[in-house]
């Protein structure tokens, strides 16, 4: 008899072999394996007696914290689907994902409860409101009165691994959040390739710095106890905090963009001096600076690992898994090469990266084409969006608007999202390239880099600045450093520098938003 492809097999398995280990770790709260999954099961419980069944929508409004983690076992295995939330969003963001989705319980930190407040009576179709900490309010279930309260036994209906398990709302940078519909079999597949790629395994600690609701925590919220491994959780990321976190907590995995990245390899001396080495770190969400992965290893002594997907596909695609000659090259070097997206996992299917005509460009490191991508990870649609699933997939692959090259030995590299290269006088520029070029600056922090209209070559590259901490530089010494590196049509013709760049939630730089406050290039 067949088992239903599910991650909620790997909470089985845990309990039934790890149920002593340590699972949580939350301020001061400790649970072992088998605590964890009795709160699981009350929850389940508590939201049977709210009246959730199978189909129902669960969402979840909060940060990494272990509450937030219950969410993944207890609202699947009732045959729920749980919508996890940007926090970071608006009210009037919580209100039409809330609406879309059609969800019927909200759970929310305190942080966020005022915001759900002002909106409640803008949700007819939801029928509980529940409290996740801070004690009671007015209106709202307590959820740990009401979990200490409810019994651990609840009805368990019958799960088919194409049933839906999470709905993950895209960022809707450009218009309305779409819906990316993960089922538990695409959940599992990730999973699975995870471990076989990334090796986490038994005893091991993983640090929350990525926002568990971001692609399911790239699937880690199950990878991680499939391991039998433990969560640290962190409901705020600072750098002074996560290196407190792993020297105290014996911190051996975590998974960031790069953006936080940047942030840990530019903290203060102090804290890097006293870094432990040897930590393990999964990186994805924009293509990170070779810059930056250079002094993770060679400065700290970590292990980087980059890896590249969508929401849309589980999350995860390809792996730049090490090879045995990349040993052999200069830590720069390798780099660089660890820079690139990679290769197919082992469980994620079938990638391609095509021209304009739907041929596939020849492996040279040269000739650009965009990703696309089929098979068991790919998500089940766009949620309630039929029009939107048959752009990004009607013909039977996923198309997911990056630009990549292929390599000779079959790794593909990102040079930018297509919306993103910047053509000039005729010539494509990958902003990508210009970036890690501008991150090599010593005095350089953090650099975005979009096309703005010019007179003469019709776009041309604009840089926006982040410099390090009580360092100086004009801009046209980063200009003849760019210049020092690249063809000169690629650097930028201008420099903006900020205090800081407008960041997604999960680290990804909203281009748009410095393209709509972006001054004029004139003509040089």
């Amino acid at each position: 008899m067949e088992s239903p492809l599910t991650p909620l097999e790997f909470m089985r398995r845990t309990r039934r072999l790890h149920p002593g280990r340590p699972a949580v770790v939350d301020g001061e709260l400790r649970l072992t394996y088998e605590e964890f999954f009795q709160r699981c099961d009350r929850w389940s419980a508590a939201l049977q007696a709210m009246g959730v069944r199978r189909g129902d929508r669960v969402a979840y409004i909060a940060p990494n914290t272990h509450a937030q983690l219950e969410s993944f076992y207890a609202v699947p295995q009732l045959g729920a689907v749980l919508v996890p939330i940007n926090y970071r969003l608006t009210a009037a963001d919580f209100r039409y994902i809330i609406e879309h989705s059609g969800t019927t319980v909200v759970c929310s930190h305190p942080d966020h409860l005022d915001a759900v407040d002002s909106i409640r009576g803008e949700l007819p179709a939801v029928r509980h409101l529940v409290a996740l900490d801070g004690g009671p309010r007015e209106g709202w279930v307590d959820y740990e009165r009401t979990l200490a309260e409810a019994p651990t036994s609840f009805e368990s209906p019958p799960i088919d691994e194409r049933d839906l398990l999470t709905i993950n709302y895209t960022s809707g940078t450009t218009a309305r959040p779409k819906g990316v519909m993960i089922t538990h079999r695409n959940a599992w597949i990730n999973v699975v390739g995870t471990l076989l790629h990334l090796r986490l395994g038994v005893g091991d600690r993983y640090l929350w710095t990525l926002p568990m609701f971001h692609a399911n925590g790239w699937t880690f919220t199950w990878a991680v106890t499939a391991a039998g491994a433990t969560h640290i959780c962190l409901p705020k990321v600072e750098p002074a905090r996560i290196f407190e976190l792993i020297r105290d907590e014996q911190v051996g995995w975590l998974c960031a963009a790069p953006t936080v990245l940047i942030g840990i390899a530019g903290a203060a001396e102090e804290l890097l001096r006293q870094a432990p080495r040897g930590v393990r770190v999964v990186t994805a969400g924009a293509p990170p600076a070779a810059a930056t992965i250079e002094r993770l290893e060679g400065d700290l002594g970590w292990e980087v690992t980059h890896v590249y997907g969508l929401t849309e596909t589980s999350p995860f695609i390809t792996v730049c898994e090490p090879l045995p000659e990349h040993t052999a090259v200069s830590p720069a070097e390798r780099a660089v090469i660890k820079a690139r997206q990679g290769v197919e996992l082992l469980t994620s299917g079938e990638l391609r990266v095509i021209d304009g005509n739907g041929v596939e460009v020849p492996r040279d490191g040269m000739h650009v084409g965009e990703i696309v991508v089929r098979g068991n990870a790919v998500m089940d649609g766009y949620y309630n969006d039929p029009d939107a699933t048959e752009r990004a997939m009607g013909d039977g692959w996923f198309h997911s608007g990056d630009a990549a090259v292929v390599h000779p030995d079959g790794y593909i590299e990102i040079r930018d999202r297509l919306k993103d290269v910047i053509i000039s006088g005729g010539e494509n520029i990958s902003s990508v390239e210009v970036e890690g070029t501008l991150l090599r600056h010593p005095a350089v922090l953090e650099a975005a880099v979009v096309g703005l209209p010019h007179e003469r070559w019709g776009e041309a590259p604009h840089a926006f600045v982040v410099l390090r901490p009580g360092v100086a530089a004009t801009e046209e010494e980063l200009r003849d450093f760019a210049r020092s590196q690249l063809a000169h049509f690629k650097a930028p013709h201008s420099i903006t520098f900020v205090d800081a760049l407008p960041k997604t939630a999960t680290g990804k730089i909203q281009k748009f938003v410095l393209r709509r406050g972006a001054p004029a290039i004139s003509r040089q």
